[in-house]
């Protein structure tokens, strides 16, 4: 069995979306999320449909990487189809996790801010997933960002990273076209929005006192979060 290659692929329009995928440095936004989590697995277990509801109510929970205690608490929002973002996952983040979060000093969260329908049936996929396992999808997903986004099927080319985690044909059919599930993402966006004035991605929130944007290097970075005591 295949999925159904006809799912409309955006619950936006053009005229209400006017943000942007972005690598300026400006100390404007908030909550960027790269998991290249070393070490997470990507072989998940299978998703049942029969507990989809409950898995909705798990949506909006927090996914953070990171000692609950760390004195500093960074928010990314993200596209899975923004390159920048892509590129900081791939390149910045790997030294955020090991001389950030590994130490103590940075927990880190991830929050969905799609800027696309493809955007938004990715972080479907993944925020679906037991919470546990989902740092492990976004690295997949992100590092592989080029193959999926751009096949000739977006949408065939991300199920073949969904039965990775276990998803079936008809449990992926059932995610892309779950109009609850895609809305409570959308949702979250929007109140991003709103809260943070977040117009581009990738942007980060760092102890709900200060946004910063764009693609920033490890050291950049660091020493946009420095205030903060790290």
């Amino acid at each position: 069995m295949t999925f159904n290659k006809n799912v409309e692929l955006s619950l936006f329009s053009k005229e209400n979306n006017p943000l942007k995928c972005s690598n300026r440095r400006s100390v404007m936004r908030f909550i960027g999320a790269s998991a290249t989590a070393a070490g997470l697995t990507l072989f998940l277990p299978k998703l049942s449909m029969a507990k989809l509801d409950d898995s909705l109510a798990h949506i909006s929970n927090p996914r953070i990487i990171g000692q609950a205690d760390a004195p500093i608490h960074v928010v990314e929002y993200f596209s899975m189809t923004c390159g920048h973002c892509g590129d900081f996952h791939n390149e910045t983040f790997p030294d955020v996790k090991t001389k950030l979060i590994d130490t103590g000093k940075v927990k880190f969260e991830l929050s969905p801010f799609p800027l696309d329908g493809l955007a938004l049936r990715a972080h479907a996929l993944a925020r679906t997933l037991p919470e546990s396992k989902y740092f492990g999808m976004i690295t997949l997903l992100m590092s592989k960002q080029d193959e999926w986004i751009k096949a000739q099927d977006p949408l065939q080319a991300l199920y073949r990273y969904g039965q990775l985690a276990g998803v079936s044909a008809d449990e992926f059919n059932g995610l892309m076209q779950n109009r609850s599930l895609l809305e409570k993402i959308v949702e979250m966006r929007q109140k991003s929005s709103v809260s943070w004035q977040i117009n581009s991605t990738p942007s980060f929130v760092i102890n709900d006192k200060k946004v910063i944007s764009g693609n920033l290097s490890f050291d950049e970075f660091s020493a946009e979060i420095a205030e903060f005591g790290v």
